[in-house]
This record gives C-alpha cells, structure tokens and sequence, in this order.
C-alpha cells in the first residue's frame, strides 16, 4: 500500500505482489491532523481481508540527513518529526501516516521515500544561501522538492526523448504546489524550492519567491508574529492571494474577472522567469517537460508560457508527460522489503 498525504488530500494506491496497480483513489480531509487520521482509518476498515505486506509514504523533508529512501524505524521516526517545521503543511500529514499504520498495523513494515531526495546530490553552489556559515552547517540550506515526480519524469525521459534524455532538460511541475527543476544526465542540478515549499513559483495559496525585506515589514510596521506569517504565505497568498478570488487554476482560467487573468498572468510570468534562470544555470535549453495537475491539463497556461521563450530557439523541444509518484514509491518499497 502507497500513502501520499498532502495538506488536503491523502493519494492512496494497492499494488498486487507483481506491482501492478489494483487499486487508486484520493480522500479529501479538512487540513487538520485528526481529520486526516479519521479519513485513514477509514479507508484501511474498508480494505477487509486484503493482506497489506509493506507500506510506503511519502515524506516531504528528509533534510541533510536522509538521500534516499529507507525502512522506518523509531529513531528515523523521531528524526523526521523534528523536520516539521521546515514543512509544516505536509510534514504532520506524512508523520500521522506512519503513525496510524504503526497503531494499527505494528507488524508491517514501513518505508519512507523523501521528496528531497532526488535533489540530494546537487551541486554544493545550488545548495547554499548567502547566510552564516553555522545557519548552513545548521541546516538552513536549500533542500528542493518535488523530487518523487522529478524522479518518476526521469525515468520516463529516454523513451520520450531518446538520446537528448542526458541533455539540458527543465521539468515544470505545475500544480497547486509548484516548481521547476533543472536535469543534466537527469539528474537535478538546480532546483526553484529551497528551504522550504515557499520558495520559487506563484503557488495556489503559497507566495513562492519573496523579498525578505517583505516579512521584516509586515512584523515591524504591520506587528504580524510568525504563526500570521505562516497563515499569510501559506495559506493566503499565491492565486488566491492574487485574484481574490480561487486558488484553483480552473476557476481562474473560466472567470472573466480581472484580478482573476493578473493572477494566470503573474503564475505564467513568475514560470518564464525561472525557465530563464534554470537555463541559465545548465548553459543552455534542450527540453521542456511540463506535469503535474495545470502542466499537464492545462493547455492555455503552456502555450502561455511557451509563448516567452522563442528566445531559446526553435530547436527546443517541448512536451508533456504524467507523473506517477505512487509508482516511485512503489518500486522503492519493494525494492526495500525485498532485502534481508
């Protein structure tokens, strides 16, 4: 069984002994950490005589520690529960998870499968903020997300693209979190999330890249402590922030609204931006992968977007592919129950 509990949905998937998928579905919960374990709960009483053999979840911060997946233990456990504040909108979520199958399923074993992983092995230069050399060796550094889609998009690269697969490629992950990633040999070489889900794109709810020198205002002028701070960025900004209106790109795109079309038209400026940036950052552009929910449904925002970047030549390659992050951690979860 494959949980992936985001702050507002908990993707679940079965997978027979072969690893062929038997069974999909999302629960919505409310946000909070009891209704999620109610929806959980629920779900597994529904599952009857199903034998569940091994778990896998996805867990969003694996911090400097974790570069890879690895089998759940109480230590693992108790460390992931102190990176909760670096995610504290999906964090909890992934931690109650794995708390709820431990209670009720002691005997199965459980694997974790980080989201900051793929990003691991980037260059130190992309890792590193213009902060104190003890704030880094603390751990406040850049982390990048995403990458249980990134990795599942890198595996699907060769047969989309033959031999330019190990080429310069940008993956826009689009979806009401959002983020692009840079690949050489698809691998990630630069990511636009950094310390934290906050950093890089105009999100549905989420502000992405902000100046610093905002949240030093909003606390000294406008007296907001850090739990106002954490409910403004995370919670109100982004498209809804933006339109007034929707978080939800579909909403947005049928509205008439002018706030509604300033917030399509920041969300495909703000994407454009950091394209350049990333291709920037590989000496150029061969390949253009959109996915997730808006890359890959949404048409008018990727021709939006593809519409700015004719400066990167006609010879850039632009395509579309689904992400399948249950399938990653299937194949890790197996992989992992497998060993001795």
């Amino acid at each position: 069984m494959i949980l992936n509990a985001g702050s507002s949905t908990l993707k679940y998937a079965l997978y027979d002994a072969a690893g062929s998928a038997l069974q999909r579905g999302k629960l919505e919960h409310d946000g909070s950490v009891d209704d999620f374990c109610r929806g959980l709960t629920g779900f597994l009483a529904t599952l009857g005589e199903v034998r569940i053999g091994a778990v896998g979840h996805r867990v969003v911060h694996g911090g400097s520690a974790y570069g890879a997946p690895i089998r759940l233990d109480a230590t693992h456990v108790e460390a992931l529960r102190q990176l909760a504040p670096l995610a504290p909108l999906h964090q909890p979520h992934n931690l109650a998870g794995i708390d709820a199958i431990s209670r009720l399923l002691p005997e199965v074993p459980q694997v974790a499968c980080f989201d900051t992983a793929f990003h691991h092995d980037q260059p130190a230069v992309a890792r590193q903020l213009g902060l104190t050399r003890e704030l880094h060796e603390a751990g406040v550094r850049r982390y990048g997300f995403h990458g249980l889609s990134y990795e599942y998009i890198a595996s699907q690269l060769p047969a989309a693209l033959g031999t330019m697969a190990d080429g310069r490629v940008i993956v826009a992950h689009l979806g009401s979190g959002a983020s692009l990633c840079a690949m050489r040999k698809r691998r990630s070489v630069a990511t636009t999330m950094g310390f934290s889900t906050l950093d890089g794109l105009l999100m549905a709810t989420r502000c992405g890249n902000l100046d610093p020198g905002v949240m030093l205002y909003l606390m000294q002028a406008r007296g907001m402590d850090a739990a106002a701070l954490a409910d403004l960025l995370y919670q109100r900004s982004g498209l809804l922030g933006v339109s007034g209106l929707s978080g939800d790109m579909r909403t947005l795109l049928g509205s008439t609204e002018p706030t509604a079309q300033e917030a399509v038209e920041l969300f495909c400026y703000r994407v454009q931006r950091e394209i350049g940036s990333l291709a920037a950052a590989l000496g150029g552009l061969d390949a253009l992968v959109f996915t997730g929910g808006i890359g890959e449904h949404a048409h008018a925002i990727r021709t939006r977007i593809c519409a700015g970047l004719a400066w990167l030549g006609p010879e850039l390659k632009v395509l579309t592919l689904p992400t399948d992050e249950e399938s990653m951690i299937e194949q890790h979860t197996r992989r992992l129950c497998a060993q001795k």
